[in-house]
């Protein structure tokens, strides 16, 4: 089974945390829609497979209106085999979930919301300039709920500057009494050239508490487990029945199609990535051409991509798919290079599946690329 993924590269104003591509400039936003279409067309022949999740990111693609977000589900339904009962997910944030807006959604074939909340603390939404506050949090998953929709993920941000021990608690108590299925929850990261990276480096304010943010990890781990969440990613945490299925197929390696300016695709062996440049997207699918770039991945690099990801899984690492697709000496430097983690009781092994354990889960990136081949 395939998946879609739809970068809508539009945002209200610029979080300060965020390096993702964007424009704050919708003057284009009909023209790059039609472009869109366009590549969905021009690619059609790059799945094969039944498509069984299409998710819409970005950006913020609940800034789409009605007719724009049908147009692109006429051109996916047209030009793809799409399964019934597809998982069909979209960002949205909560500033923009008002009443007419969730009636568009009711209309159209999307069944999952991921809610960009962050926090239900108002400083620290001004922190990462988000543009809703509190109280727009609150509602826009009860008025989700309130027509219909069920299967709801809300995003929260832990470890912040603004976020005290006592906050990060009673935003986790705030999201369980919402009764919302799915979170996920990251440590606020402070990436390069984002507005907090300038403002750290000009001493405006500090820089993140890595201690906190292990606290908060924590914290969370342990308050979703005791109430029924399963942490099937680092970072995600699912009811039973309620995990991503979109993401789940990214991290067993499934194929997907990325459509829009700077997504990502991958077809099994080979990666490709459209140029982050609306304008010059625009300008390229306007004669045709897909402005992407393909990377060949190596057997070092799919080694790599398998440890990365499956030891931030619940479905961890296969050793008898790295016997089966990789030749003997990566399985055998594998296994003599784990034998410490599972002496310090960082990595489990049960069987053939490597997991991190509970202790591990906050080292999981730095595990993984001690474990990488160069």
């Amino acid at each position: 089974m395939a998946g879609i993924y739809i970068h809508i590269p539009f945002c209200k104003q610029r979080c300060s945390y965020c390096d993702f591509h964007f424009s704050t400039n919708l003057n284009s936003k009909s023209e790059l829609v039609e472009m869109i279409i366009n590549e969905l067309v021009l690619r059609k022949n790059e799945i094969s497979e039944p498509v069984e999740t299409i998710y819409f990111g970005g950006g913020t693609p609940s800034l789409l209106n009605q007719f724009e977000l049908d147009l692109i589900f006429n051109s996916i339904y047209k030009n793809y085999n799409v399964k019934s009962h597809s998982e069909i997910t979209i960002e949205t944030n909560p500033d923009d979930l008002t009443e007419p807006k969730i009636k568009e959604f009711k209309s159209l074939p999307i069944n999952r919301f991921s809610i960009g909340i962050q926090s239900f603390f108002d400083e620290d939404l001004k922190l990462m300039n988000r543009a809703h506050n509190s109280n727009e949090a609150i509602k826009s998953v009860k008025i989700a709920q309130e027509h219909g929709f069920k299967n709801i993920t809300i995003d929260l941000i832990y470890g912040g500057q603004t976020t005290s021990d006592d906050m990060w608690q009673k935003n986790l108590e705030i999201a369980l009494s919402l009764n919302v299925p799915h979170i996920s929850s990251y440590a606020l990261t402070i990436e390069p050239k984002t507005v907090l990276d300038f403002e750290i480096e000009k001493g405006k304010i500090e820089d993140v508490d890595e201690t906190k943010q292990e606290r908060h990890f924590k914290m969370l781990c342990e308050t979703l487990t005791e109430n029924n969440f399963i942490q099937y990613e680092i970072s995600n945490f699912g009811k039973e029945g309620f995990f991503s299925q979109h993401n789940s197929n990214y991290w067993k390696g499934k194929s997907y199609l990325g459509v829009g300016p700077s997504a990502h695709s991958f077809d099994g062996k080979n990666r490709s990535w459209n140029i982050a440049n609306n304008a010059i997207y625009i300008k390229n699918l306007k004669e045709n051409n897909i402005p992407n770039e393909v990377e060949i991945l190596s057997e070092n690099e799919r080694f790599n991509e398998m440890m990365m990801i499956g030891l931030r899984t619940l479905y961890g690492i296969d050793l008898i798919k790295i016997q089966k697709y990789f030749p003997k000496e990566f399985y055998d430097d594998l296994i003599n290079e784990i034998q410490p983690y599972l002496n310090e009781k960082l990595i489990q092994q049960k069987e053939n599946l490597l997991t991190l354990t509970e202790k591990g889960k906050f080292l999981a990136d730095g595990i993984a690329s001690n474990l990488f081949r160069v």
